[in-house]
């Protein structure tokens, strides 16, 4: 793994919320599983998405996708997380 790569944002966050350890107390874990996003995110998302698969998105929008992404992947990461220290199988 290069330097780089060991010191994204990602892969920082990533060894410091530790999703495979089901650590979180019941209560924070439903906490996680209970957040998503406003419906006029979601919109927002979907209208970027399109605009990217057509290959419209100016600088200013990709960024905006990034930071939709990451959010989304960080989620991810809490609720899995959540699930395994609830104890739950990993919804598909």
């Amino acid at each position: 793994m290069s330097t780089a790569t060991e010191h994204s944002f990602a892969e920082v966050w990533e060894r410091t919320i530790q999703p495979t350890r089901a650590d979180l107390t019941p209560d924070a874990a439903r906490y996680f599983l209970q957040l998503c996003f406003e419906a006029a995110d979601l919109a927002r998302m979907n209208h970027l998405a399109t605009a990217a698969r057509s290959g419209n998105l100016t600088p200013e929008q990709q960024a905006e996708l990034d930071n939709y992404m990451q959010l989304g992947w960080f989620l991810d990461l809490m609720k899995s997380k959540a699930r395994l220290s609830l104890g739950e199988r990993a919804a598909a």
